[in-house]
């Protein structure tokens, strides 16, 4: 799915109109009506009773009164405070507001500070803060007395002391953030979950404040998909389960395990044995059909009694048991590559000089497609110009923005400035597809798609992780092939990222905003 400027979203709403005839106040009904919906089953089978709408004056504030009423009706409690007289709401917003008050939804307006202090004790004790003041047509930072509002909600979501909402939800896309991806120069406002409409909108995948988002939900209120691939100008899109939908993911009856290919992993070291067994454990658990764990000799019995489904071949080992390059003597390497669908290689692999050479040795040499991670990346710190992606030996390569840093000679904090920038020059230098990884880890192809992944959540952020994914697109790579290899890469992120939301939900029921406590172990089991 294309993600859209707000100068585009504006366009598909009116094409969706002109072209198909859904009025704009159907849009904004169907929008409300998502909002709610969505704050429905963040507590069902109960019912909030006590919910809180932050309105303001325009469509934004419009969607905010369509959710109030649906909630209303089904029996939450609901305040609604309005940023503004009720005579400076206009269209689709005033006709909206106007079927809130006469369903019997009362309005507080909010004017100064005076009455944002008089409100905000109700604001404070809410279950649910939902976030209708600004939408993604917003133009310059938050300003007044909604940066103010905006303020007091972030730190009360912060206050340890204080009976913290269980959800705050922005409508459309949190107040303050721009959608178009510049740095908010305002406050923005922290969501939990936000609900936007038809498609994302740039800015909530790459701004740099786009974390204020939380999980962002996207619900379809009419406009044909095929209007947002034609106005949508930007080759930035979000990884969804509709972009993999063309890909085989359905096995047919009479398939065996030579159907879905060979993974070979180089993996481990001496006290890193356990990089192996997770990136061998992520290949079986994504479908591989067979797995072979190449690791130093020393180590080789642990990391084989782990997984009784995948095969083990042992390397030659340093005497810090390592990987040698006498593994390659003899064509013993060559040997070990006959018959593999792909490679993955470096996770636990360790920067020992001599190991270091054999990885370069390996992928330079090798016919196979490779997934190259961890300390496969180390191996070409200072040698990036090695790194070259071809026909014959397709490359793929699986940063942090650490990693990332020491391959382009710069810092972390300058690739965590534009990460799509960084990536894009990347993916163009060497010829490979590059997935740098992080919050919304970005998927890019040398000839310029970039693929957002937004599922995951912080369980991920621990050691073994990136491991268990080198196993996944391993063997996504074994199954689908290199064809339309950024989107089946972009896919096993995705489901990367959505074992953890699950593993989540399984350890703690709902599984919202607890999943800091996930372990890489819980994701495994989910695959």
């Amino acid at each position: 799915m294309k993600a859209l400027t707000a100068a585009e979203m504006r366009e598909v709403d009116r094409l969706t109109t002109e072209r198909f005839g859904i009025p704009s106040l159907q849009l904004m009904e169907a929008a409300g009506r998502h909002t709610a919906e969505a704050v429905l089953g963040e507590f069902a089978p109960e019912i909030p009773s006590r919910v809180v709408f932050l309105c303001g004056k325009g469509n934004n504030g419009g969607d905010g009164f369509v959710a109030a009423r649906y909630l209303r009706a089904a029996g939450a409690g609901v305040r609604l405070f309005l940023f503004g007289g009720p005579d400076q709401v206009r269209g689709d917003a005033a006709e909206n507001l106007r079927r809130w008050q006469e369903a019997g939804g009362g309005v507080s307006v909010v004017k100064d500070t005076a009455t944002w202090d008089a409100a905000w004790p109700d604001v404070a004790g809410a279950e649910v803060i939902v976030d209708a003041l600004l939408g993604t047509g917003l133009r310059g930072p938050a300003e007044g007395l909604i940066a103010q509002a905006i303020g007091d909600v972030n730190r009360l979501s912060r206050d340890a002391t204080a009976p913290a909402p269980r959800l705050v939800l922005a409508v459309d896309t949190p107040s303050g953030l721009s959608s178009d991806g510049e740095l908010a120069e305002g406050p923005v406002l922290r969501a939990h979950q936000t609900v936007t409409f038809t498609a994302p909108k740039i800015g909530q995948l790459l701004a740099a404040g786009a974390a204020a988002v939380g999980a962002l939900r996207i619900c379809q209120i009419g406009s044909p998909a095929g209007v947002v691939e034609e106005v949508g100008q930007s080759n930035i899109r979000l990884a969804e389960p509709l972009e993999f939908a063309a890909l085989p993911l359905v096995r047919a009856a009479d398939a065996h395990k030579g159907s879905f290919g060979h993974v070979l992993l180089v993996c481990g070291s001496l006290g890193k044995s356990g990089a192996a067994v997770l990136a061998g454990r992520g290949a079986l658990r994504a479908g591989a059909g067979l797995v072979t764990v190449a690791v130093p000799d020393v180590v080789l019995p642990g990391v084989a009694a782990a997984q009784a489904e995948y095969m083990t071949e042992p390397l030659a080992s340093t005497d810090a048991g390592t990987a040698s390059l006498a593994s390659l003597s003899y064509g013993r390497f060559s040997r070990l590559e006959e018959g593999k669908s792909v490679m993955g290689i470096g996770p636990g692999l360790g920067t020992h000089q001599e190991t270091q050479q054999l990885i370069r040795t390996v992928v330079r040499d090798t016919r196979l497609p490779v997934v190259l991670d961890a300390d496969g990346l180390n191996a070409f710190v200072g040698r990036a110009e090695e790194l070259c992606g071809s026909e014959v030996r397709p490359l793929a390569i699986t940063p942090h923005p650490g990693e990332m840093a020491r391959l382009l000679g710069s810092s972390g904090d300058a690739v965590q400035s534009d990460r799509l920038r960084a990536a894009q020059e990347a993916a163009r230098r060497w010829n490979a597809v590059v997935i740098l990884k992080g919050f919304h880890t970005l998927v890019a192809a040398p000839e310029g798609t970039v693929f957002v992944n937004a599922s995951g959540n912080a369980g991920l952020a621990k050691g073994g992780s990136g491991d268990t994914l080198t196993g996944v697109l391993a063997a996504l790579t074994a199954q689908f092939g290199t064809k339309d290899w950024a989107r089946v890469l972009a896919l096993g992120v995705y489901l990367h990222g959505r074992a953890a939301e699950l593993a989540a939900r399984g350890i703690h029921g709902r599984g919202d905003r607890a999943a800091e406590t996930v372990g890489i172990a819980d994701c495994c089991r989910i695959w």
